[in-house]
């Protein structure tokens, strides 16, 4: 009789990074709006084109960055001008069911994370596993996922005589390489069910993102993962468990 094994997916961290910004509550608000710096100045704005993007007031005295040993203060709202970025935390994922470790099988498990900015940039969302193969067990593991080509494989595909473990992100937000046209992947704008799957690697893949603000209501992104082992490939037995990393960074 053969074994059965156990499959888990551990978010063991969740990274928030805001480039250059300084992320702060609000002076004032209410249910329905968020205020986060007020001055008294009379003009300026925010003016842009395909190579600046700039935002002046005129009007406030002694503004800037000045400091010592002792502290450090940005006088003047547009100084503290930041943004807010806010990350649900993603909850553990059980692969089920559980696969033989003779005669192959499939587990599927899946999470969400909701992603919330008022960044005019947007943000972006990737994630990245903490070993290579990522899902592993003592002496044994399941290989990273392998598409046929340069692209994501928009159905799930494992030889006979292998085992491998793969990612497929959904939602509104996802990036470009994870979209599809029915037929392929990288290509298109759809964002079919349980399609363009990729392996999770040790370097961050981009796998949501926006180029504009989402505030108030964020955007959930949901990760799907499944593992395979193959009809006739031979599984050790084992509790095996891929741990991975989510970031968000505000642009």
């Amino acid at each position: 009789m053969s074994k059965n094994n156990k499959y888990k997916i551990l978010f063991f961290a969740l990274t928030i990074l805001v480039g250059g910004k300084t992320l702060f509550a609000g002076v004032m608000g209410s249910t329905n709006y968020s205020i986060e710096s007020d001055s008294l100045n009379f003009g300026g704005g925010l003016s842009n084109s395909t190579n600046y993007r700039q935002e002046s007031t005129f009007g406030e005295i002694a503004t800037g960055p000045s400091g010592s040993t002792n502290y450090n203060i940005k006088a003047g709202y547009q100084q503290m001008s930041g943004v807010f970025l806010s990350m649900t935390t993603a909850s553990d994922v059980t692969l089920t069911p559980s696969i033989p470790s003779v005669g192959g099988g499939t587990g599927n498990g899946s999470t969400a994370v909701t992603v919330t900015t008022d960044d005019t940039l947007g943000y972006s969302l990737y994630i990245k596993a903490s070993s290579s193969p990522a899902l592993v067990t003592t002496g044994d593991s399941f290989a990273d996922y392998t598409p046929a080509g340069a692209n994501p494989d928009l159905s799930f595909s494992v030889a006979a005589g292998a085992s491998e473990f793969a990612l497929s992100p959904e939602g509104t937000d996802i990036a470009t390489k994870y979209r599809d046209n029915g037929a392929a992947c990288n290509v298109g704008v759809l964002d079919t069910a349980d399609a363009c799957w990729a392996p999770l690697t040790t370097s961050n893949d981009l796998i949501a993102g926006r180029a504009s603000g989402n505030f108030p209501g964020g955007t959930v992104t949901t990760l799907k993962f499944r593992a395979q082992s193959g009809a006739s490939h031979i599984q050790t037995a084992g509790s095996y468990t891929a741990t991975t990393t989510l970031t968000a960074i505000a642009l």
